[in-house]
């Protein structure tokens, strides 16, 4: 296809799950290998501060991925997305957009996720419906016109899966006039922790270091302590099998950038004015702070990394503070969409056309009810009001949140809690930052076992336990 220089421009949105925005290679991480999204990054816009704004669930995915699609914020989202909130694929559809989705849905349950997503998408192949699951069975429909099938289940790889789709779409796609809308939402690196032989070999032999921030328990409760994702590992943190978990969690994000690469080639030769946009849901632990999953609003857990390509996005970066769910009016803006009123992000399309953007002075961060961050260019505070605990970094001197400052800067303190306070209000955010039975700040989980998941690979479960049953 090739599009006139007034025609809008196709889109291309991959959206991966539990990547860590320090796991690029071009963004300075020297232990993994990504040259598709390094790509990317070269002729490319990266925002380096963008943020999931957390989850009223342990599942931080679900609101992550709903935040996405209606580009409302946290406090005003419907996570099943209610009928009749504008969708972004929906929106780019009515503007004469052909759009596709494959991969991993997670909005809504049943009936209720299929409805969602037929209101959002007319077509897709390969889409997962559940949150998590074998990588090679995971239970896959089809939409075509509003019409669900099931295929058969077969042991492809889901990222090979999902990239098949993918391609097989922009073939397609390809020999039409309309720009295309693609939407692809990767399962990895969610675990199972299943990387493929081709890049487990490698990283087994060239494991990654530890967390700069690795501890071996978190020092208090952050009300987020005991749940499947935590219970992956037994407390105190082995430091080896922290290794053992980066090793394949670096395995399954470089099998991932190969399918990126993929996918991208497809929607190029499609048409050649195609904007990429290369993001996550949110980041994770594995290690940092003692923790393995991503119910926390620490940086490793909050931050993703965030990349657009394509035409007129100039090359570089910015450090400005973004949401994920700048995404959609972003989008829409380059492709001259019209914005629905219900969106609450901000367009970040000056950035990418090498203007100065929007800059947000602070962001809300937040965790169920246990949890509250505000974020600045350089100050972070996270006050756990269950347990009346406050701490504060300097993220320009200490980026891996290792120094809680709270006791040399009281003025910081009260006057972040202030502006806390205010960011609350503006986002009708109703949990109170004191509560009037405080709970035990220490929980010493040491000697806590294990738990044997039904989602653990065998050669996990056989390197960890006592037995290959799983419990």
């Amino acid at each position: 296809m090739t599009t006139a220089a007034e025609a809008k421009p196709s889109v291309v949105l991959i959206y991966t799950d539990d990547q860590r925005a320090d796991t690029i290679a071009a963004h300075g991480n020297e232990h993994i290998r990504t040259p598709n999204v390094d790509a990317l990054v070269a002729n490319g816009f990266s925002f380096r501060r963008a943020y999931c704004m957390g989850s009223n669930n342990g599942a931080v995915c679900v609101p992550s991925r709903a935040m996405l699609l209606t580009g409302r914020d946290l406090f005003s989202v419907s996570e099943k997305l209610d009928e009749g909130e504008p969708l972004m694929p929906r929106v780019f559809a009515d503007a004469g957009y052909r759009t596709f989705f494959t991969g991993k849905w997670h909005n809504g349950y049943g009936p209720n996720a299929k409805q969602a997503c037929s209101r959002a998408f007319d077509n897709g192949a390969a889409i997962y419906l559940g949150g998590m699951g074998d990588h090679h069975r995971l239970p896959l429909v089809d939409l075509n016109d509003g019409e669900y099938t099931q295929p058969e289940i077969d042991d492809t790889y889901s990222t090979e899966r999902f990239a098949d789709a993918a391609v097989s779409f922009l073939e397609d796609a390809a020999d039409g006039d309309e720009p295309f809308f693609l939407y692809v939402a990767m399962t990895a690196p969610h675990d199972p922790r299943q990387p493929p032989e081709q890049t487990r070999d490698y990283y087994e032999a060239n494991r990654p270091p530890l967390p700069a921030n690795f501890l071996p328990q978190h020092p208090f409760d952050n009300g987020a302590l005991v749940l499947r994702d935590e219970n992956l590992l037994a407390w105190p943190r082995d430091p080896e099998h922290i290794r053992d978990q980066l090793a394949a969690y670096y395995a399954m994000i470089e099998h991932l950038d190969t399918h990126v690469g993929r996918i991208v080639d497809a929607a190029r030769a499609a048409d050649d004015e195609t904007i990429v946009v290369y993001a996550a849901d949110h980041g994770l632990a594995l290690g940092s702070h003692g923790l393995l999953g991503k119910q926390s609003v620490y940086e490793h857990s909050m931050r993703s990394p965030v990349v657009f390509s394509g035409p007129g996005v100039v090359s570089g970066e910015s450090d400005t503070l973004v949401y994920l769910f700048d995404i959609f009016p972003t989008l829409s803006t380059m492709a001259g969409v019209p914005v629905p009123d219900s969106v609450d992000g901000q367009s970040l399309a000056p950035w990418l056309q090498g203007e100065e953007g929007p800059r947000r002075e602070s962001l809300l961060l937040g965790y169920k009810d246990v949890q509250r961050a505000l974020v600045t260019d350089r100050w972070k505070l996270i006050r756990f009001p269950k347990v009346d605990k406050t701490v504060l970094f300097d993220l320009q001197n200490d980026p891996h949140e290792t120094t809680d400052l709270s006791e040399s800067d009281p003025d910081r303190m009260s006057r972040m809690l202030a502006e806390l306070r205010t960011l609350q209000e503006q986002y009708d955010d109703p949990v109170p930052l004191d509560v009037d039975e405080v709970q035990p700040a220490v929980r010493d989980l040491t000697g806590k076992a294990r738990k044997a998941d039904r989602w653990q690979p065998d050669w996990i479960v056989e390197k960890y336990f006592d037995t290959t049953k799983r419990q």
